[in-house]
């Protein structure tokens, strides 16, 4: 299994990935591969971000959370 960041480049009217040398793991030119990409994002700031209509701040749930987590 592969598992790395890389940025998605333009080549012409397509799209590629590049694997550095280094994660090839006998990966060959021209060899068939399946592909699963997931976007990076922010999940907490997306997370804590939603909290704006809440009467709770993002730090107070954060620290709710890991009471809760920390207390079982």
């Amino acid at each position: 299994m592969l598992e790395f960041d890389t940025k998605v480049k333009k080549w012409g009217n397509s799209v590629g990935l590049i694997i550095p040398k280094e994660k090839l793991n006998g990966i060959r030119e021209n060899d068939e591969i399946h592909v699963i990409a997931f976007k990076k994002s922010n999940v907490l700031k997306e997370t804590f971000g939603s909290l704006k209509g809440w009467k709770m701040t993002g730090q107070r749930a954060k620290d709710l959370a890991r009471k809760e987590l920390y207390n079982d």
